[in-house]
Order: C-alpha cells, then structure tokens, then sequence
C-alpha cells in the first residue's frame, strides 16, 4: 500500500511537472473575449490581461512597403501584399477597430508583459520579404521590444534572414515539412508545427528536446487535443482557448 502511495505521489509530480513547463500562447491574441476582434489592439491587451506568455500576430508587407498587422491575404476584399496602407485602413475589425499597422500593434505591446509572437506572412517576391525582415527588424527596434519578440514564420526564407540578422532571438519555422536535426542545423531555436504534422509525427517532440529544440504546436482548441499535447510534453501550445487551457494547466 505504501509503495502504490509513492508511486502515485511521483505520478502527479511527474504530470505537474510537465504542465507547469506548457506555456500558453494565444492565437491571433484573445480574440474571443468581449469587445475583442482577431489581430485587434484589444485582442493584445486582454491576452495579456489574462497572464498569456505570449500573443500570436501576423504581419504583411503593403504595396506600398508598409507594415501591417493581419492574417488573411485578402481581407474584407482588400489584398494586403498589394494595396496600399490607405486602401488597407479603410478596414475595420469586428469590434469597429482600423485594422492596426505593426507600429500601433508595438505601441500597445510595449508595456504588456505578454511575449509578442510575430508570424510574418510569406510574400510572393522574396525581394520583398528580404524588405519586410528589414523594416520588421527597424520596428521592433524602434519600440524596444525585440527581447521580448519570438518571430516564425511559413517562409523558409524569412526565417533563414531572421536568424542572420538576429543571431539571439528565437526564430521558428511553421510549415511542418523539415525533421527536428534539420531545424537544428539551420539554427532555429525550435519547431512551431500543426496539430496534423506533430500527430503524424509524435517522435518529434522528445527528438526535438535531445536536441535542445523547443515545441510549440498550433492551434489546438478542444480539450481532448489539449491534453494529449500537455501529455505529449510540448513547451508551447497556441490556442484560440487560452482561458481553457490555463485551466487545464492548473
């Protein structure tokens, strides 16, 4: 009876253990919550309103060389890569926002203490995206907050002249295509893969953490999916549920 006792004490250090180490990142900020809207200034600040570690955004080049913050490439009728920011401020979010530029979304984020997840948008001209690393470099910069600023992307390319350009902050790759000893030699900091790709490939995680790599997954939203990746050991999980998930961790 005693040793059963001991066993099942190591067990639910061993769970809490696991949980403690998952961080909760919220998909396209909290954007669920009242008065909020995805991508919105609000979605930012109720993400960390409610202890987030980090807040997921995205980021396109205008073309007119501007940078905003937004997920689709054609939203409301409006294609991000080629209009210009005037055309793209006419926008307005669900909750009557404008639909922000980078500098308003950094503006806000600077006195947050939610991580900021910058997810920049593949372009069609890798010319541009070469522009758009720069000038997303320029305003993290600007506003003092690239220690606090993981950046990943779909774009192989765009994380390749992240990691040239900033040798010390964490850059991950999205698209779910390369094995964690490749994202190890490329010099990543980790993989941010699909619910789909980590499924299909669960090896990955403890491969990952031999290796010194990092395992955000996204975006996983029901609960059941929710606890097979806290069992599974992963770092990071973006979801468009963070209050459930915090739930789930305690």
């Amino acid at each position: 009876m005693k040793q059963r006792i001991i066993f099942l004490a190591m067990l639910c250090a061993w769970c809490l253990c696991i949980s403690a180490q998952v961080k909760v990142v919220a998909h396209r900020g909290y954007w669920k919550a009242e008065g909020s809207a995805q991508n919105s200034l609000a979605s930012l600040s109720k993400a960390d309103s409610i202890g987030c570690f980090g807040s997921e955004f995205d980021v396109w080049l205008t073309g007119d060389d501007n940078l905003v913050v937004d997920h689709d490439r054609t939203f409301k009728g409006v294609n991000m890569e080629e209009s210009t920011l005037k055309e793209i401020r006419s926008i307005t979010l669900n909750n009557g926002e404008t639909l922000p530029t980078l500098d308003e979304y950094l503006q806000r984020g600077k006195d947050l203490n939610t991580r900021l997840v910058l997810e920049m948008k593949p372009l069609g001209d890798l010319n541009r995206e070469d522009l758009a690393v720069t000038k997303i470099i320029q305003a993290l910069l600007k506003y003092g907050v690239l220690e606090r600023t993981d950046i990943i992307s779909f774009s192989l390319n765009a994380c390749i002249e992240f990691r040239k350009a900033l040798p010390d902050t964490k850059i991950y790759y999205l698209d779910g295509d390369l094995a964690p000893a490749k994202i190890k030699a490329l010099g990543f900091a980790g993989i941010d893969y699909s619910m789909a790709a980590m499924r299909q490939h669960p090896e990955w995680t403890e491969e990952c953490h031999k290796l010194g790599l990092e395992v955000n997954v996204w975006t996983v939203d029901k609960e059941e999916d929710l606890r097979y990746f806290i069992d599974q050991g992963v770092d990071i999980i973006t979801t468009n549920e963070p209050e459930l998930l915090q739930r789930m961790l305690k």
